[in-house]
């Protein structure tokens, strides 16, 4: 499922109050990273996570990319060495899931 622009912007603002809770160390990404971020995007479906100074492999750009295509997520922000994962779970009932705003209809040009 790709993200419209309205709904990473939805994303984006609700990602300004959560904690960083993923962190790719000068190991880089191996599996014990990837069950982590997947286990924290079943549990919250947003998460954020940051490349630390002492990886000289990745940058925030590519170990996001690298993340969301390992744990089947989207990358929603870059931004220095912070990024931010999103995927819909299905561990949570529907009320207590993130609800995204609803793709529009494209307007037809006269």
């Amino acid at each position: 499922m790709e993200l419209t622009s309205k709904q990473r912007a939805q994303l984006r603002g609700m990602a300004n109050s959560i904690d960083t809770i993923l962190q790719v160390g000068k190991d880089g990404i191996g599996e014990n990273l990837i069950k982590q971020a997947n286990d924290a995007l079943e549990a919250r479906e947003l998460i954020k996570g940051k490349v630390l100074d002492n990886n000289i492999e990745y940058d925030a750009r590519r170990a996001a990319e690298e993340l969301a295509k390992a744990t089947r997520s989207e990358v929603v922000q870059v931004i220095g060495t912070k990024f931010v994962l999103y995927r819909e779970t299905h561990a949570k009932p529907k009320e207590k899931r993130i609800e995204l705003v609803k793709p529009g209809k494209k307007k037809a040009a006269k």
